[in-house]
Order: C-alpha cells, then structure tokens, then sequence
C-alpha cells in the first residue's frame, strides 16, 4: 500500500471509528512512517524522549489489593509531604524517570503500577476507573498513608478525580495532565500518528520486559479497550464536590483530547486552575519534564501555577 493510499483509508477509518483503542491500532500500523520520519528535525511535541531509569528505592513491593497484585516503589520515605504518581494507560511508572528524582527532594513520592500494566498483575475481572481509583487507595491504607497529593497523567489523572470526588480527606492536592472526565471529550479530527505509534511500541517493548504475563499485550489492548468504549463518564454534579486544590493541566498539542473539554473540566471543578504547558502534547512530561515539573512543584508546594 503506498503512504497516500494508507492516509486515505486512516482518514475514511477515522470517522467511523473515533474511540480510544481504535485509534491506538491505526497508530500501530503507521509506525513504518513514524521510522522514516524519526530521521528529520521534529518540533518538540512530536517527538518522544528517552526516560532516564527511575533512581533507587527506599521501598519496592507488590501489594494484594482487591483481586490484583500491585507492584509500587517509594522514594525519600521519611519525607512530611506524599504526593503519588499515577500513570497513563499502556505505561508504566517507569515514565516518571524524569519526575521523581526531582520531587524526592521534597516528598515522599509513590509511584504504582496500574493493573496489568508494568510489574503488576491483571486478573479477569474487568477494567474500570473506579476499580483503579480502589486499588490506589488499598494500596495506600496499606502502606498507611493518611492523606497524599496526587499528580496523575491521562488515565491516572482520571483515577486521581474519582478519588479527590469520592474520597477528599485522602488527597489534599490534585493535578492531572491530559485527563478527560468524559468519552465527549475526544477530538474528531486525525491527530498526529507519528510519536503515538513510537510510544505503542516502546509500550509493548516495556510490557514484555516487566510483565508476569510478557506475551499477552494484546490482552491488555483489549480490556482496555472494553473500559475506553464506555469510560471515562464522570457526572459534573460528582466534579463539583471537589474542594481541594486543583490544577487541570494539558498540552498545547493535546492529540486526542478537545482543549475546549479542559477548559470545561476546570469550570466545573470549583477554583480549579487550568493550565497549558506550550510545545507539548499528550506526552508533555517526557517532552519538555522542565517545564511539566516546574507546574507540578510550584503547585505541590502552595504556590500559584501560571
């Protein structure tokens, strides 16, 4: 198929199929381009950094939480102040090799692998957000941890809003990047292929190495897939309960998500603070992680976000 042809059906394609795990297959099939493309100069929120590795732990583990096993990490554990990393979908918490060596100069930073991502295990029971936000807070009554800030990335940022709504004495801070409080949020237009079809195979390659279960990336795609075909479906009148503070964060070359949804969702969500980091799109924390982190610290430690 020649890449004129391939465009043509990826747009005719597009129209009838606008949900998440659809799009993530079509990104798949354009990594041959991505490759030929990955040798000329790309602006910043095309293209998909290296993550340096994670510096060493105080604490690693798995925790039995709900039906599942949860592999997590801690750094700096004497610190006051906790604030827990939440990843996107298909990742890992090994993305935040940018993020924690900085905030654990401050904190005590948490990073957990969600169900069936990274080290931690995916039994049969259906992915949803709110079985997400329980295995957070299991884990945390675990490791006996009162009340944290959240910083979250796309599903993980969803994962931190059921938590600040359902259970706001346990985060006394929220900020999410790239996260969407409903399926309206999507754009409907072709988003950019090229560094979403590298991180679906970075992705894979990482699954491989990590997982209890490295040869079944295809059974993650697909209850993934399950839970995006009807999830994220936050009521406003549930967002408005949150008090805490909060920033909604996003890319200015988001991919998938409307900026208008954003701004939306900090609307709904009283005195919430909408962010836009430039240059950068849904993967804006290994894009431009000075920036990103200079967000998240100013706001983590009571500052105004600008």
């Amino acid at each position: 198929m020649s890449k004129l042809a391939f465009l043509s059906d990826y747009k005719r394609l597009f129209k009838q199929n606008t949900h998440k795990p659809f799009l993530i297959l079509l990104f798949m099939a354009a990594l041959p381009f991505t490759r030929a493309m990955s040798q000329t100069n790309l602006p910043l929120w095309k293209t998909l950094p290296e993550v340096p590795a994670l510096p060493k732990a105080d604490e690693r583990g798995l925790a039995a939480v709900n039906d599942a096993r949860l592999y997590y990490e801690i750094f700096n554990k004497r610190a006051k102040k906790t604030v827990v990393l939440l990843h996107g979908g298909f990742g890992s918490s090994e993305v935040w090799g940018f993020e924690v060596p900085l905030l654990m100069k401050t904190h005590r930073v948490i990073v957990v692998d969600s169900r069936g991502h990274g080290r931690s295990t995916r039994p049969d029971q259906a992915f949803s957000y709110d079985l997400m936000a329980s295995d957070v807070l299991k884990l945390l009554d675990q490791l006996n941890v009162k009340k944290t800030s959240i910083v979250g990335w796309s599903d993980g940022g969803i994962v931190g809003l059921i938590l600040a709504m359902r259970h706001p004495k346990r985060v006394d801070r929220l900020f999410t990047f790239g996260a969407n409080y409903s399926r309206s949020g999507y754009k409907n237009e072709v988003p950019d292929s090229g560094s979403s079809a590298e991180f679906m195979k970075r992705a894979e390659d990482d699954y491989r190495r990590l997982s209890p279960t490295p040869d079944d990336f295809a059974g993650l795609k697909k209850a993934l897939g399950k839970m995006y075909d009807k999830e994220p479906d936050l009521k406003p009148i549930e967002l408005r309960s949150i008090r805490i503070p909060t920033v909604i964060a996003y890319g200015e070359y988001e991919q998938f998500i409307k900026p208008e949804h954003f701004k939306e969702l900090a609307r709904i969500i009283p005195n919430a603070k909408l962010v836009m980091i430039p240059n950068v799109a849904h993967s804006g924390p290994l894009q431009d992680p000075t920036r990103f982190h200079q967000a998240v610290s100013v706001f983590l430690n009571g500052g105004k976000v600008k």
